[in-house]
């Protein structure tokens, strides 16, 4: 009589679900928040709408206080026939980079950013800003902080450091450590007067607050997004890439006028 083999059963993991647009925007968003940059005083209930990934009616007027992002995030929607600037595609599109980027009109980036910001800045200042949309800049987060928060806001202190927790980066996961991620990391640094991407470095970063955060599932290998000291998500080869191109190309533009 043959002897009947069983083999192990292979695990199996749940699929990641999609993110929503508005829980995406407040994985990014959470942590400045937090520190009071941006937004309403609202953190404790957009945490909560996140972790649910869940979306009302009130949480849509929340997210439009982030009166930095929504012009941003209005005009990606619009130049690619999106009615829901919280769209998620038109969020990727704004924190990590895709496709929608490359459908916004010059001529309404350059207009959309003196609309903006042409009564907090000097006519020189306006000028340098507005005229990077027909030099290449695009409507993403990398250029906001790069070129156009740089310059609106007089930063004083630790510029370099303040822009480099700002931007959105990415960076590997080494270990995994409780309500930490040690995670290898390339920081902005300045190199004979111009930005670029610096050495990596190994990090710890958080990812839980009293053991609640957005990224749960984590391992060593993964790629995850990074937000003043937040890990935001874990991303896709795709989001990687796309993310490094767009902060290149925006950090490129920035040594321009720098």
């Amino acid at each position: 009589m043959s002897e009947t083999i069983i083999a192990p059963m292979a695990t199996v993991h749940p699929p990641t679900r999609p993110l929503d647009g508005t829980t995406r925007f407040i994985h990014y968003a959470f942590m400045p928040n937090k520190l009071r940059y941006c937004g309403g005083d609202d953190n404790s209930e957009m945490f909560a709408y996140a972790l649910a990934a869940t979306r009302e009616p009130p949480l849509d007027a929340i997210l439009r206080k982030f009166t930095g992002a929504m012009p941003y995030l209005t005009l990606i929607a619009r130049s690619n026939a999106i009615a829901d600037p919280f769209d998620d595609r038109v969020v990727e599109a704004y924190w990590i980079g895709n496709e929608l980027l490359d459908h916004v009109e010059v001529r309404d980036m350059y207009a959309s950013l003196r609309e903006k910001y042409r009564t907090r800045l000097s006519p020189k200042l306006m000028a340098l800003v507005a005229n990077k949309a027909p030099e290449g800049a695009q409507t993403h987060h990398s250029f906001h902080v790069f070129d156009v928060w740089r310059t609106a806001e007089h930063l004083d202190g630790d510029v370099l450091l303040t822009l480099d927790n700002c931007r959105i980066s990415w960076g590997t996961v080494q270990a995994v450590e409780g309500a930490d991620v040690i995670v290898d990391r390339r920081p902005i640094v300045m190199h004979e007067g111009k930005l670029m991407l610096g050495e990596s470095r190994r990090e710890r970063v958080a990812r839980l607050i009293e053991g609640k955060g957005f990224v749960t599932t984590v391992a060593p290998g993964d790629t995850v997004s990074m937000h003043w000291g937040w890990v935001c998500e874990v991303l896709t080869p795709r989001q990687r890439a796309n993310l490094a191109r767009f902060t290149d190309q925006h950090v490129l533009l920035a040594n321009q006028t720098i």
